[in-house]
């Protein structure tokens, strides 16, 4: 049997996914106490609620979150964000700024890229908010030119975030390829062929969004 990684963290009430942000709020619509008079007896239903920014855990950017004219969630391709051969490339959590030199020699069209930097190892601590790992300009322009499908790693932002710019977000949804951040367990990821998913709801006028990203990897 195929084997399923999962690469997505779990959405808690009150967790912080990015500072600045509001944590989700996870509540009951109806409890299934209250539920007791609708039903009969003995028969009882729990309908949950949520309220939550789109950045929220693992999730992904369409080209609307960074262009009033780009594609929003609806608009995305399932061929761009569902089975895909999968590269994943590991980098050292230490090296803060990722270059176009990690990916020299490789295929990447049509395929999708993730970045193992090992900082979701830092999820849920101070230290997940500061100096995380990120990837370059001119990463992203090899990325673009190279044929990509869809983007991913496991830090804070695929852009450096101790300025207002952010050329990667730029370029690689200026290109439609979507970005996934926040991702986890990609040391999980063997370094032998996978197919990648990360598919969000299919929400209009919407550019980003929690997904349950996964790998599947063949017996």
């Amino acid at each position: 049997m195929n084997k399923l990684i999962d690469l997505s963290h779990t959405v808690e009430h009150g967790m912080t996914t990015y500072k600045g942000l509001p944590a989700p709020i996870v509540c009951d619509f109806l409890s299934r106490e209250a539920s007791q008079s609708h039903y009969a007896q003995g028969t009882t239903f729990h309908i949950g609620k949520i309220e939550m920014v789109a950045n929220t855990g693992t999730y992904i950017d369409a080209p609307f979150h960074r262009y009033a004219d780009g594609k929003d969630l609806s608009e995305l391709a399932l061929e761009s964000i569902a089975d895909i051969d999968g590269l994943v490339f590991r980098v050292n959590p230490e090296h803060k700024r990722i270059g176009p030199e990690l990916f020299l020699d490789t295929d990447a069209r049509g395929k999708a890229v993730l970045i193992h930097t090992g900082w979701a190892s830092h999820w849920g601590t101070e230290q997940y908010f500061e100096g995380h790992p990120h990837l370059t300009a001119e990463a992203a322009d090899w990325l673009k030119t190279a044929g990509a499908t869809i983007v991913g790693i496991d830090s804070l932002n695929i852009d450096d975030t101790s300025g207002g710019e952010r050329p990667v977000h730029s370029i690689l949804l200026g290109a439609n390829i979507p970005i996934v951040e926040h991702m986890c367990h990609l040391e999980d990821l063997p370094d032998v062929p996978f197919k990648f998913n990360a598919v969000p709801v299919k929400v209009k006028d919407f550019g980003t969004f929690p997904v349950r990203a996964y790998a599947i990897v063949e017996a």
